[in-house]
């Protein structure tokens, strides 16, 4: 098992070391970057840019280095070791208080996620604002969505075509068939209309710039409860027919006949053996649960007006902060990495015949 884990967090070094070149890539491909999107913004309000302006801009955002110089810098200020960039902005040659120039040895260091072209701040503030609140609905969300999809997918794969399973596929088709920006909006009007209460952000007026307290705290569980509902209803449905069709495959196996055969009790034969089993495709998708709540949330998020990385992202990548949509994408895809090593995790845990195989190779 360990032998496993370790195998994993090496092959993670170069896993979302292509991830990141790849990323910054793409995020480049459109026509024109940030700079050419403020001008264009600029422009539209009637001011003009001189080409003083846009060369002192470019200079700025170093917009006016090339791909490789760029990508260069961005990884190196990711890690944990590199070159420390010094105050005149270089990396390998730093210019000191007292103007000397002298060579910028690598060694141990902070991350640096870069600055952000368009809020001309850290991206790790801008991220750490937002990342918090996000990942509270998040693991909110996947506890929601497995505490009622588990069960409800076991009771409709044992109570088969009765009255309860057939009312469980109803509803699990209406919630795979709704979006969810469309549940939001139901809510809202549902929230304003019958109880006159917003069901947008997550804290109320008095709490939303204030610091954190234990009323605030409060607050904040009053509110969680609508964006954990509206995310997690189609990915509830979506499991429990998962779960449901899964367990369908278990119950007539040999095995569970052999068990029933031998007097095992059912209740302990269905939880010790076929739901165990079952169990096996849901904690595979872990990998993709967690970074899919984050971002799959955009547009609930935008409709719902939640402070979380969500809009952050689409915004980034609308107006091509390069910075600070490469760097999201990056959490998102060492978000999808570590939910994969926890989903091998778990599958090694919940199933033996994975240890064993492991053990033989």
């Amino acid at each position: 098992m360990f032998a496993l884990i370790l195998r994993r967090l090496l092959w993670m070094i170069p896993t979302l070391f292509v991830i990141s070149l790849v990323s910054f890539a793409l995020i480049q491909l459109p026509p024109g970057d940030y700079l050419t999107s403020y001008i264009s913004a600029l422009e539209e309000t009637g001011e003009t840019v001189n080409e003083e302006q846009v060369a002192a801009l470019r200079k700025r955002y170093n917009l006016d280095e090339p791909f490789v110089l760029q990508y260069s810098k961005w990884l190196n200020d990711l890690m944990f070791f590199g070159f420390q960039r010094g105050g005149d902005g270089n990396y390998v040659w730093v210019t000191d208080l007292e103007g000397v120039e002298h060579f910028n040895w690598p060694g141990f260091k902070w991350p640096d996620l870069g600055k952000s072209f368009e809020w001309n701040r850290p991206v790790t503030e801008l991220i750490g604002e937002r990342l918090m609140l996000t990942m509270t609905i998040s693991i909110f969300t996947l506890l929601f969505t497995w505490a009622l999809a588990i069960p409800i997918g076991i009771y409709s794969a044992v109570r088969q075509y009765s009255w309860g399973d057939y009312a469980f596929s109803v509803l699990g088709f209406i919630g795979l068939a709704t979006p969810n920006f469309l549940l939001a909006l139901i809510f809202m009007y549902v929230g304003h209309a019958v109880f006159d209460m917003s069901a947008g952000g997550l804290f109320s007026p008095e709490h939303a710039n204030a610091p954190w307290s234990f009323a605030k705290f409060v607050d904040l569980l009053a509110h969680l409860w609508i964006p954990v509902i509206v995310i997690g209803t189609a990915g509830t449905a979506g499991l429990i027919r998962v779960m449901r069709g899964n367990l369908l495959d278990e119950l007539p196996k040999q095995y569970v006949m052999t068990a029933r055969a031998k007097g095992v009790s059912p209740v302990k034969l269905l939880m010790k053996y076929p739901v165990r089993v079952a169990l096996n495709p849901l904690v595979s998708t872990v990998g993709w649960v967690l970074p899919g709540i984050v971002s799959g949330s955009v547009i609930v998020s935008v409709v719902l007006g939640l402070p979380t990385v969500g809009p952050l992202l689409l915004r980034a990548l609308e107006n091509q902060d390069m910075y600070l949509a490469g760097s999201m994408v990056m959490i998102l895809s060492f978000l999808t990495v570590i939910g994969t090593l926890i989903s091998d995790i778990l599958l090694l845990l919940l199933d033996p015949r994975i240890r064993y195989e492991s053990r033989s190779r």
